[in-house]
């Protein structure tokens, strides 16, 4: 007991957890915004992968770290445009379409990363964002170093949850985007593009999705290796689910398992010797899994998601 208050009420171990849960945060924001428009992008994982790799290799080849950002975000547009002409336009299926984006980003991340340094044993570096040191705010007690000591791409990512929930629930085009995931009939009734708006959030959507791939290359750590993203574009889709496709809860369930990732980071430092290391690497996996369990059956699920849309079709 006296570990866990340690653990909990230690600032860096919030600190950690915030900046664990980033990348976490740009990627459900990204998956949410494309499922409330009626399209699953399962393209997530390679699009979190090129992201990562596009993002590093601008600021190496001298591009600046915002103009890393931006490129980051124009090469995951460009994936989701892809997966949005396949499955919107053409109306293939979206598991499919989006598996294939993902071994397609990654295997072309990969293959650009070999072709640009063909000659390098191991990850260049590059200067990465430092934290930011807010006056009168990161001094604060525990708040201060937990909350106001992140990177710009952590505030970054904390703004878009705000950007989104605003646009979905106070704009007519966030009305648009959700009409058009749960009734496309009556969005065009209405004389607007089924196509367009899906395209748009799709394209949209996978530009913050690579977002989470540049903090990890540009934030988190300074280089680009191979299996960095570990899973984390799965985890974002888990986690719109637990979010019920809204930005709030999509916030509150990246920091939840930002937590129980930091908890077992934590954990294993204290009781590492008694305990295989598995079972640490496993339990913020574990939590996730019974947290989505609890919520995932009262989840209100976009009605027309995995619908492929054509003009002048009725249900």
């Amino acid at each position: 007991m006296d570990v866990l208050i340690e653990i909990f009420g230690s600032a860096n171990f919030w600190a950690a957890a915030i900046r664990i849960a980033t990348p976490l945060i740009f990627g459900v924001l990204g998956a949410l915004i494309c499922e409330r428009a009626g399209v699953l992008n399962l393209g997530i994982e390679g699009i979190f992968v090129a992201g990562a790799m596009a993002g590093w290799l601008a600021v190496y080849l001298g591009a600046g770290l915002w103009g890393g950002v931006l490129v980051a975000m124009l090469t995951g547009a460009v994936f989701g445009l892809l997966h949005a002409l396949l499955t919107v336009i053409l109306g293939l299926s979206q598991h499919v379409s989006g598996i294939g984006i993902t071994l397609l980003a990654t295997s072309l991340s990969y293959f650009t990363y070999r072709t640009a340094l063909p000659n390098v044993t191991s990850p260049p570096r590059i200067v990465p964002f430092s934290p930011l040191n807010i006056p009168g705010l990161s001094d604060l007690p525990f708040i201060g170093p937990a909350l106001f000591q992140q990177t710009p791409l952590t505030f970054l990512a904390l703004a878009f949850v705000a950007l989104v929930a605003i646009v979905l629930y106070r704009t007519p085009l966030g009305l648009a985007i959700r009409a058009v995931g749960d009734n496309p009939a009556s969005v065009e009734a209405q004389g607007l593009s089924v196509r367009g708006l899906r395209i748009g959030a799709v394209v949209a959507g996978s530009a913050l999705m690579a977002l989470g791939g540049a903090f990890l290359t540009m934030s988190a750590f300074d280089a680009f290796f191979f299996g960095m993203v570990n899973g984390r574009g799965w985890i974002c889709i888990a986690l719109v689910v637990f979010a019920s496709w809204q930005p709030g809860k999509a916030l509150l369930g990246a920091l939840l398992f930002g937590a129980f990732d930091a908890f077992q980071i934590r954990l294993q430092a204290e009781i590492g010797q008694v305990v295989p290391g598995q079972v640490f690497l496993m339990l913020p996996y574990l939590l996730s899994i019974v947290a989505l369990v609890l919520v995932a059956r009262r989840a209100d699920y976009p009605r027309a998601l995995l619908q492929p849309w054509f003009k002048g079709q009725r249900h």
